[in-house]
């Protein structure tokens, strides 16, 4: 079996899988398919990542600060699926499963998340060269980092859903029985 035919398969088995639970989830959350209250979720996950990177950075001070980050997580989690839920999954949906406007939508997205992500690691790269190499906080700083690390890769990872729900136009009438 050649290499090509291996991806091949695994394709149409994300698509197939993809198919099969956009035939669950188009059913959920039916008044939250607008624009405006996509906008509201896309709102509401970027202020849990703002709170996300403050108790990140309130960890360099105080470290029990993180007994919130699991409550955090949660919330994310739940905003998260949501607007994957009410947004068709087009951020992370399979090129089979799309037609050329979405592909072309969900390429553009994931450009600019890339973009998104590089930047944030980049500075929390910076932060932790500066803050270490003056020495300070230094025993609390692994703590810090790895929690502004993984919002970044968070906020990046889901970067493309959440520009695809802000842009993406009402549903038709019909797209939604």
């Amino acid at each position: 079996m050649s290499e090509t035919n291996l991806i091949d398969r695994y394709q149409a088995h994300r698509t197939r899988r993809f198919m099969q639970n956009e035939e669950v989830f188009k059913r959920w959350l039916p008044t939250w398919r607008t624009r405006r209250r996509r906008r509201v979720l896309v709102r509401a996950l970027s202020l849990v990542f703002i709170v996300m990177i403050a108790v990140a950075v309130a960890c360099l001070f105080n470290t029990m600060v993180a007994l919130v980050w699991p409550v955090i997580t949660i919330v994310f989690m739940a905003l998260f699926t949501s607007l994957q839920v009410v947004s068709g999954r087009q951020g992370d949906a399979p090129r089979q499963a799309l037609d050329e406007w979405e592909i072309q939508q969900r390429n553009n997205a994931r450009s600019i998340a890339l973009t998104v992500t590089q930047s944030l690691v980049f500075f929390v790269a910076i932060f932790l060269i500066f803050t270490s190499s003056v020495g300070w906080n230094v025993e609390k700083l692994p703590y810090t980092g790895g929690l502004l690390a993984i919002t970044a890769m968070l906020i990046g990872a889901c970067t493309p859903a959440m520009i695809l729900a802000w842009t993406q136009p009402d549903p038709e009438p019909g797209d939604t029985d």
